[in-house]
């Protein structure tokens, strides 16, 4: 994997071309944060939206289409995001962009939303789906144990020290991408007669993708391609992250695109439908319709295996943001802890309680959708701060500038903003759950900021 991270690296502008140099004790290597961005978007997103969107569209370009454009919008924001990271090289992605870019308040409530669903539900629906798979291969385990199972194991080993942490998320990241690879090349030897389904664009598929059907679909795939940002989460924790980033960043991201859709290509090449549509478990149909019987219950044992790297990246991550928190805020003081190998176990801890209350009480769209919504949200006002930064700061040092700037950030923040309208449109009470989110944010930001007044008393 680091190999072809590397080959695709060269084909990226010099100025941020990096050898990678190991990291001390206390620091991930470029490869490990690149890990990181990978595990983190292939999760339960590329494993589940197709049957969603399905309901309302069957052309095989629109489809495809679906995930070139989430890839090209995840593009974006990397680039957009490189530049915002190395110019403010702190952990806390968001937090940290929004507090410098607009004010105090705005960092909070994206940490607030990064803490409360951007992360813990994605662990609990990445969890929730690797319990589901491993149980269907195995009728005895039960799904929900599983899944409580692989947040306890993974937390005490994020726990422990960059190491351990960095190794185990290494190994499972390369696994995926192998299966992945595996999958999609023995599904198209081994499939005769493909569905009858078209990828060529007609003319009625212009109309499709400009529908709001389409936007709404986005959402699956924005939240499938949620992560790309990774990375930025870990930034005090990279070994020189001002050059690295922007390398990190793309090389997950490009990545990624080029799994997304060789794999949405092969679920509609080799399955009919009317088997996927409605449906979550896609890879472990895909797999029947392909393998059999027995060949789907093998591979339902594999695409949990796929996601144990998933739950490993957004446990590594997503703590950080509550870390940063607590360096901020008196409130949340006692999340700033560190332990003696420098990993803030307080706060990868409270993160994995969050998710298995997701775990014993929500429902898996309710989660996707809503959390979808609000992590969009979050990551528009990030891409629009570069504007502001540049206004307001325009001597800050930045060791890398975004490439063909202003075009990517402008073409994120028009197709975000394009799939929140229509959000807002077609599934308004997702939208004011995830307002109501945002407001409780704020809340706790006019709490916080009172305790830390009182306690300068």
């Amino acid at each position: 994997m680091y190999e072809f991270c590397t080959i695709i690296s060269s084909f990226l502008p010099q100025e941020y071309k990096e050898v990678d140099q190991m990291a001390d004790n206390k620091k991930f290597n470029s490869s490990t944060a690149i890990a990181v961005v990978v595990a983190n978007m292939i999760g339960t997103g590329v494993f589940t939206s197709l049957g969603f969107q399905l309901l309302d569209i069957r052309s095989g370009f629109a489809l495809l289409m679906l995930w070139v454009v989430g890839g090209v919008t995840a593009l974006c924001g990397a680039l957009t995001y490189a530049e915002l990271g190395a110019a403010l090289p702190r952990s806390g992605g968001e937090y940290n962009f929004l507090s410098h870019c607009y004010h105090p308040i705005a960092g909070f409530i994206s940490g607030w939303i990064s803490s409360t669903i951007g992360f813990a539900a994605p662990v609990a629906l990445a969890a929730i789906t690797f319990g589901a798979y491993l149980s269907s291969a195995f009728p005895l385990l039960h799904g929900n144990w599983l899944a409580i199972g692989l947040i306890c194991t993974l937390t005490y080993i994020h726990g422990t020290t960059h190491q351990k942490s960095a190794g185990l998320q290494w190994v499972f990241t390369l696994i995926k991408l192998l299966m992945i690879a595996v999958f999609c090349f023995a599904a198209f030897i081994v499939v005769e007669i493909p569905q009858p389904i078209v990828f060529q664009p007609v003319q009625e598929d212009w109309a499709v993708i400009f529908s709001s059907a389409f936007a709404v679909s986005l959402i699956y795939v924005s939240y499938a391609y949620n992560g790309w940002n990774a990375a930025t989460y870990l930034s005090s924790e990279l070994a020189h992250p001002q050059k690295s980033l922007p390398k990190i960043l793309l090389t997950g991201t490009l990545l990624v695109t080029v799994a997304y859709v060789a794999l949405n290509f092969i679920f509609l090449y080799s399955t009919p439908v009317e088997l996927m549509a409605g449906k979550v478990e896609i890879g472990f149909i895909v797999a029947q319709s392909i393998f059999g019987e027995t060949g789907a219950l093998l591979t339902g044992t594999i695409m949990a295996l796929l996601l144990v790297s998933t739950v490993s990246a957004m446990t590594m991550a997503g703590p950080r943001v509550l870390h940063v928190i607590g360096q901020d805020f008196e409130l949340f003081r006692p999340l700033a802890k560190l332990n003696k190998s420098g990993i803030p176990t307080r706060a990868i801890y409270l993160q994995s309680f969050i998710a298995l209350l997701f775990v014993a009480t929500s429902s898996f769209e309710s989660i996707l959708v809503f959390s979808g919504f609000a992590l969009a949200l979050n990551n528009f006002f990030a891409v629009l701060g570069i504007f502001i930064l540049r206004f307001r700061q325009p001597e800050l040092v930045r060791p890398y500038k975004t490439w063909l700037y202003p075009l990517p950030p402008l073409l994120f923040l028009f197709l975000i903003g394009w799939t929140l309208f229509y959000i807002f449109q077609q599934r308004p009470n997702e939208a004011i759950i995830g307002l109501l989110l945002i407001a409780g944010g704020a809340l706790f930001y006019v709490v916080s900021v009172y305790f830390g007044r009182q306690a300068r008393i």
